[in-house]
């Protein structure tokens, strides 16, 4: 398992938070548990299996729903 810390754009309504949230919930790979998205911070915080998913592909599905992402970082969990 890895670690992201994702940092968007300034997120300006709690629904962008919870489209955000389903998304990347959705995606394979992705410990739902540990996901966090953070509205006033702007930033998803999610643990992945590597092996599964990267965090591009975190990324792209939250730039498809339109949220730029500023950058991100990933460590070993």
């Amino acid at each position: 398992m890895q670690k992201a810390v994702i940092q968007l754009e300034t997120l300006s309504c709690p629904s962008c938070m919870q489209k955000i949230e389903n998304a990347v919930k959705g995606l394979n790979g992705v410990n739902q548990d540990s996901l966090k998205v953070l509205f006033n911070a702007s930033k998803v915080k999610v643990d992945f299996d590597s092996e599964t998913i990267t965090v591009n592909d975190i990324k792209k599905a939250i730039e498809d729903l339109g949220y730029p992402v500023v950058k991100s970082k990933v460590k070993s969990a």
